[in-house]
Formats: C-alpha cells, structure tokens, sequence
C-alpha cells in the first residue's frame, strides 16, 4: 500500500455532507489564493489586484452560500474535508510557487482554477439526491464556468484598454531586464569570450581532450564570475531590473552554457572532426545571440551581427592566431 494514500477516500464515496464540507474549503482556499494574487501584484499591477479582490469576493459569497446550505441539512459542525483528503481530487499549487510568477501566468492559473472548480461541482451533482444540494452545486458550476465572462468584464472594468496595456508593458518590461537582459549578456560572454582560449588551446595541442578540459574549465569559471558579478551589481529597487539572485541566476547560467556549446564537440575523439563541428556550433551560437537581441531587446538587426557575428569572428580569429603561431 502506498504511504500517504491509503487514508485518502475516493470521490465516489463521500457523503452529501462530505462534498459540501469540501466545496466549502476549497472556495476559502480559492479565496485565499486569489487574495495572494492581489496581494503581490498591488504594488506594480494595482489594476489587476482589483480583479482578484473582486474574485476573491465572490468565491466568499460562494462559501457562504455553501455554508447556509450545510446548516440547514446538518447542523453547524461542518466536518474538517480538504482537497488532500481525496483520492484523485484537483491540487492547487502551493503559495510558495505561484507568489512570483509573472503577471500572464497568473491570469492562466486563474482560468485554471476555475475551470477544475467547474468540473469538480459537475461531477458533484451527479452523487447527490437532495434536490436544494443538487441546485446549489447545478449554481456555483455554472458560476464558476462563467467565470472566465466574469473576469472579463472585471479586467474591462479595472483594466481599460490603457491601463491593460500599461500593465502588460510593465511585465514584459520586468521580464526582459531580470531574465532576458542578464541572460543575453551571459550568453554573449560566455560564447565569445571562451572562444580564444578554447580555439587557441585547441589548435596548440591538437588534443581534444585537452581542450575540453580547458573548455570546461573557461565555461564553468566564467558562468560563476558572471552570476556573482551581475547580482552583486544591482539590487534592483532603485534600477526596476529585478531580484538580483534570478538576474545571477539567469547570467550564470547562460554563460555557461555558451562557452559548453562549442566546447562539447570536443568530446569527439578525431580533432578535425571535432573542430570543424565547433566551427559550425559557433556559428549558429552568434547568428542567434544577434537574432535574441534583435527580438527582445530590438537591436536593429545589421548593428546585433555587427556587434556580435563580427565581434565573434575576431575573437575567434584571434584565438586560431595564437594557437596556430
């Protein structure tokens, strides 16, 4: 028997009683993590936390409702039945990992929510008798399947044509300087700056091992310079760029694993098989660091391979020199 569900009840067999007092728990719950969407985002998308106050608001209404209904069939002791108690019952993410998630994923995980609430009150009508019971859940099923209407017409309400777009400039904003920004830069750095001594280590021993070694070394050392480096830099609260630990994070790691991409083909035990391969990595590395900064930073096209193909190719160039001499 599995630990940790053998005392789990399946949904079938619940009580009339049991569904209300589960219903009743998973609205506070969704109560509860609506106002925490309010909560985080009330600071830089006021509009949108109003959205999910008022929804809040509405799954309170909803529990109360439930609660009356639960007071008339059976009293006032309402049994202690969540979500984890039942076998194969929808979950809801812990607030731990939705409290920094941006502000379109927040909207999706609101639809979410709501669409499971919806199913879980269809399936609901089917296992009870009481005809009350069986409108009220026919209701809150129907509410809960008009919620995506609903939170239209509060995202029209709150959410103007200019104040939607404003917030939604403002997330892309602060997703392209703590993710993307820090990410292109490790990326460029690690991809060019690990290609001297990797080309020159390469052409000087014309051992692959060797220089995967001293590939591996260059791109690893550099990843952890460069994360140290760009959250040490910045705080973020005065400059908008963000947590600095995610902006280290981001930098680290994309450096990284651009000096690893035309390292890795030195696993390839003939050189020149291996080279030529590199040749090839490299390439596609720096035509795509200048169509990234073209996309998301939008560097105009000529001046991203200016800066980056040509950039690349000298320092290349320069490492194959010294190497070779």
């Amino acid at each position: 028997m599995i630990p940790g569900f053998a005392q789990r009840k399946r949904f079938s067999d619940l009580s009339e009683q049991d569904i209300l007092a589960l219903a009743i728990s998973s609205e506070e719950d969704d109560a509860r993590i609506y106002r925490t969407y309010a909560h985080n985002l009330r600071d830089e998308y006021p509009s949108s936390a109003a959205v999910f106050d008022e929804m809040a608001q509405e799954e309170d209404a909803h529990r109360v409702l439930l609660i009356e209904l639960h007071q008339k069939r059976f009293g006032d002791m309402i049994p202690m039945i969540r979500r984890e108690h039942v076998s194969g019952y929808y979950a809801r993410k812990p607030v731990w990992l939705i409290e920094n998630l941006s502000l379109e994923r927040i909207r999706s995980e609101a639809r979410g929510m709501e669409q499971a609430a919806e199913a879980f009150y269809l399936k609901a009508v089917t296992l009870t008798k009481d005809a009350d019971t069986r409108a009220l859940l026919g209701q809150l099923a129907a509410a809960e399947a008009g919620h995506d209407k609903k939170a239209g017409a509060l995202m029209e309400e709150h959410l103007g044509g200019r104040s939607k777009e404003a917030e939604d400039s403002d997330a892309h904003r602060k997703f392209v300087l703590t993710w993307v920004q820090p990410g292109l830069a490790g990326l460029m750095d690690g991809s060019v700056s690990t290609l001297a001594p990797i080309f020159a280590t390469a052409f000087a021993t014309q051992s692959t091992h060797t220089t995967f070694l001293v590939g591996l070394a260059a791109s690893v050392g550099a990843g952890i310079s460069m994360g140290f480096t760009e959250a040490a830099s910045d705080d973020g609260q005065l400059s908008g760029r963000g947590s600095p630990i995610k902006r280290g994070i981001a930098a680290g790691v994309m450096t990284t694993l651009g000096g690893l991409g035309h390292t890795l083909p030195y696993l390839i035990p003939d050189f020149w098989t291996a080279t030529i391969t590199a040749f090839f990595v490299v390439f596609i590395e720096l035509w795509a660091i200048a169509w990234i900064q073209n996309k998301y930073m939008e560097t105009p096209i000529m001046r991203a391979v200016f800066q980056v193909v040509l950039g690349g190719g000298l320092v290349f160039a320069a490492g194959a020199l010294i190497g070779g001499g």
